[in-house]
């Protein structure tokens, strides 16, 4: 077949969305030639791709094009659609379309309903499980959300799940018959399988930490759970003398301010260290240097960062959700996101039992070695080859022009 592949441009400051598609991508161009597919990138910005395509037989299409290629589209299909009363293709469809394109795999979450037979993967669907939390909710949020996958999934010829219970609510929520989803688990970032020692006493002082805190990469989102590390950090500190420092790096998605004030409230300011976003290489060092990463975000039902964590030998703590059992299994402590307690008890005993830690980096580097992009690639392409067999029933112009 003739597989578009759609690559969304993300930047770093988006986090998982940004390090998954990328992984993915460049598997991709390292095994393009153990498919038999034939494949076309489409994505908006081609020109930075094409130097990474050099090595690889790939066509390169730019979406949506330049501004008179899209006016120009936009009136033809316009006119097409009122000639005969038919819908107005989107300019994907028409690029599909020309292109000679069969199918489509849409490599990050987004994408668009077309005609032409597609794969969706599904990250998470927590505005229909946790609607109150406001960045999947407020300001049309939710409505963007429900109406997206609701037309998005229910046209889908494959849609990717990372575990049997994201899997489920798919099939819950949208009614899409379980044939149609297949399990395939998130990839393990390559940069934590990355055996190449790092030099990281140098970073670690440019920050002014000492190794032993609790590490929390996330955004600055409600869901995430900030709030509540604080509080059970607060109680470590009250209960058992347990002073823990911690660093918190990543984005501010309107809730650092909140967070901020909070710590300020606990007394916590010369434990808490908050230093935005940062590059891959201190990322690294700030994991290999942590007591462990807690990891309690209320969303699942799959996570980046445990998967980081474990391959970069850092413990785990980890809220239970939805998934995260089956992601994590027995690599990672999991604690009720909510229980201030549990979280500060599974904090204790990371502190207090050396064995313990030792224990969880060993199981999580064994999970996190087994699951990576060139593995989630090959899977992708075992479910082309599946689907080819019926897609080579019709061809490629079948249907209104």
């Amino acid at each position: 077949m003739r597989v578009g592949v759609f690559i969304e441009e993300f930047s770093p400051h988006v986090g998982g969305g940004y390090t998954i598609q990328g992984d993915i991508f460049q598997s991709l161009l390292e095994l393009g030639r153990e498919s038999r597919h034939d494949f076309t990138i489409i994505c908006r910005r081609p020109e930075k791709l094409r130097e990474a395509l050099k090595a690889n037989s790939f066509e390169v299409i730019a979406f949506p094009g330049t501004l008179p290629q899209r006016v120009g589209s936009i009136a033809r299909r316009s006119m097409a659609a009122l000639g005969d009363h038919r819908k107005l293709q989107t300019r994907l469809e028409q690029l599909t379309r020309d292109s000679g394109i069969e199918f489509m795999w849409f490599v990050g979450a987004e994408g668009v309903q077309l005609d032409t037979p597609y794969c969706a993967i599904v990250w998470d669907l927590q505005h229909r499980l946790q609607p109150w939390f406001p960045e999947v909710s407020a300001n049309g949020q939710w409505i963007h959300r429900e109406a997206f996958y609701s037309q998005f999934l229910r046209r889908a010829a494959i849609i990717i799940a990372g575990t049997e219970a994201g899997r489920d609510e798919i099939a819950r929520f949208y009614q899409v018959p379980l044939e149609r989803i297949r399990i395939l688990p998130h990839p393990t970032p390559r940069f934590a399988l990355d055996p190449t020692p790092l030099e990281s006493g140098e970073i670690l002082a440019r920050y002014g930490l000492s190794p032993g805190y609790l590490f929390y990469p996330a955004q600055f989102w409600p869901h995430k759970n900030h709030a509540n590390l604080l509080l059970a950090m607060s109680r470590l500190r009250e209960k058992h003398g347990l002073t823990m420092h911690a660093v918190f790096v990543g984005s501010d998605k309107s809730n650092q301010d909140y967070i901020q004030q909070l710590t300020n409230s606990l007394g916590l300011s010369a434990q808490v260290h908050i230093l935005g976003f940062v590059g891959q290489e201190d990322l690294k060092a700030l994991y290999r240097h942590a007591l462990a990463l807690t990891y309690l975000s209320f969303f699942g039902p799959e996570n980046l960062p445990p998967l980081e964590a474990f391959g970069l030998g850092c413990p785990v703590i980890a809220a239970k959700v939805s998934g995260s059992s089956e992601q994590l299994g027995d690599a990672a402590l999991l604690v009720e996101p909510t229980n201030v307690e549990e979280i500060g008890e599974a904090i204790r005993r990371l502190h207090d039992d050396p064995s313990l830690a030792q224990c969880l980096v060993k199981r999580g580097k064994e999970r996190a070695s087994a699951r990576t992009g060139l593995a989630f690639v090959r899977g992708v392409f075992a479910l082309l080859d599946q689907f080819e067999e019926i897609r080579r029933c019709w061809g490629p112009s079948t249907g209104p022009a």
